[in-house]
C-alpha cells in the first residue's frame, strides 16, 4: 500500500469524528457551538471550532522545504493540493511538549486557505453554549494573543480556543490591503462592526478607512448587542433614524458569548434597525454557512479575508 493511500485510509477512519456536518450547521442561530478538543502533549487542553476543521487523520509524510517560518514543518499533497503543515507545539513554543511532530494532523480551512495542524492527539468534540465561551483578557499566558477564547469545563478544567487568524498572520504574514477606491458617501457615514479576532479587526479597520467611512466596533456578540441597543435608544430619543447613525452593521459568525447568527436575529427582530443592512464576514465560507446566514436575515455574506471582496460587498450597501 502506498503512503498516500495509507494516509487517505487514516483520514477515512477518522471521518466519524466529523460526521453530521449538516446537524452542526443547524447549531448556528441556537447560540451553541461545537469544539474539537486536542492535546499538544502538555497538561493544557486546546480547542478549535469544528466548523473550521475539514478532517482529522494520522500525520502523513511531510516534505521538508527550506526557509519556512517557525513551526512550519513542510508541505504535503492532499487530494492534489499542496498545503503547508504547522506543528502547533513548536509554533506556540510550549514548555514540556514531547519531541517529534505529533501523531495526528487536523486539516483546517480558513479564509479560502487550507492548512495542516500537527497535534499530539485529538480528544473529543464537545457542544457548548456561546455564553460559556469567554474572552481571554484575564488569562495569563505567553500565547495570550493566539487564544481567542476560553471555556471552563466541569471540574474547573480550562480549554484554550486558538485564534486561527492570528496564527496564520504570525506564521505567514498578514494580507496586504490593496488600494481601494473610496465610497461615494458623506463624511459622517458610519459602520458598526464586531469581531473577536485582533487581526480581523485591524484589517476591517483598514478597509473601512480606505472606503472613507467612520466606524465603531465591539469584540464579541454580547458586547455588540449591548452597544447597539444603547445607540438605538439614544437615536430614538433624539428623533433620528438608526440608518442616520449607523449605515451598516458587519458581524463575524463565530464569537464568544453570542455568535453572529443570534446577533443578526436580534438586530432583524428589532424594528429600530429597519433599513440597516447586516453583512456577515466569516472564515466559515461554505455554502451551508451562507445558507444559515441567509436564514437569520443576513443581507450579504463575504468570506474572510479578501479586502477587495469586502470593499466590493460593502460599497453598494453604503451608497444606496
Amino acid at each position: 500500500m502506498s503512503r498516500e493511500v495509507a494516509t487517505m485510509n487514516a483520514m477515512v477512519e477518522n471521518k466519524n469524528l466529523l460526521d453530521s456536518v449538516d446537524a452542526r450547521t443547524r447549531l448556528a442561530g441556537s447560540n451553541k457551538m461545537e469544539i474539537l478538543l486536542f492535546s499538544l502533549g502538555t497538561r493544557e487542553t486546546f480547542g478549535m471550532n469544528v466548523f473550521k476543521v475539514r478532517e482529522v487523520g494520522r500525520t502523513p509524510h511531510i516534505t521538508k522545504t527550506p526557509n519556512m517560518p517557525r513551526g512550519v514543518e513542510g508541505l504535503i499533497s492532499l487530494r492534489g493540493n499542496v498545503i503547508p503543515v504547522l506543528s502547533l507545539a513548536a509554533f506556540l513554543q510550549l514548555d514540556g511538549a514531547p519531541p517529534g511532530l505529533g501523531k495526528t494532523m487536523m486539516v483546517a480551512e480558513y479564509s479560502k486557505r487550507t492548512l495542516g495542524f500537527l497535534v499530539h492527539e485529538v480528544d473529543r468534540i464537545i457542544r457548548v453554549d456561546w455564553e460559556r465561551v469567554k474572552a481571554p483578557e484575564s488569562v495569563l499566558t505567553a500565547n495570550q494573543g493566539l487564544i481567542t477564547a476560553v471555556i471552563e469545563l466541569e471540574g474547573g478544567h480550562l480549554v484554550s480556543i486558538l485564534d486561527v487568524e492570528q496564527i496564520l498572520a504570525n506564521a505567514f504574514g498578514e494580507a496586504v490591503v490593496v488600494d481601494i477606491p473610496p465610497a461615494r458617501v458623506d463624511a459622517e457615514t458610519s459602520v458598526f462592526f464586531v469581531d473577536d479576532s485582533i487581526v480581523a479587526r485591524r484589517k476591517i479597520t483598514e478597509v473601512l478607512e480606505k472606503l472613507g467611512v467612520k466606524h465603531k466596533h465591539a469584540t464579541n456578540g454580547a458586547e455588540a448587542w449591548t452597544r447597539l441597543q444603547a445607540i438605538a435608544a439614544h437615536v430614538q430619543q433624539i428623533g433620528r433614524k438608526m440608518r442616520d447613525e449607523i449605515r451598516l452593521i458587519l458581524v463575524d459568525a463565530e464569537m464568544p458569548e453570542m455568535d453572529g447568527y443570534v446577533l443578526t436575529k436580534n438586530i432583524k427582530g428589532d424594528n429600530r434597525f429597519d433599513g440597516v443592512p447586516v453583512v456577515m464576514h466569516s472564515s466559515l465560507s461554505s455554502e451551508a454557512n451562507r445558507a444559515m446566514g441567509k436564514s437569520v436575515g443576513v443581507d450579504a455574506y463575504v468570506a474572510k479575508f479578501d479586502a477587495e471582496a469586502l470593499a466590493d460587498t460593502l460599497r453598494p450597501l453604503l451608497e444606496r
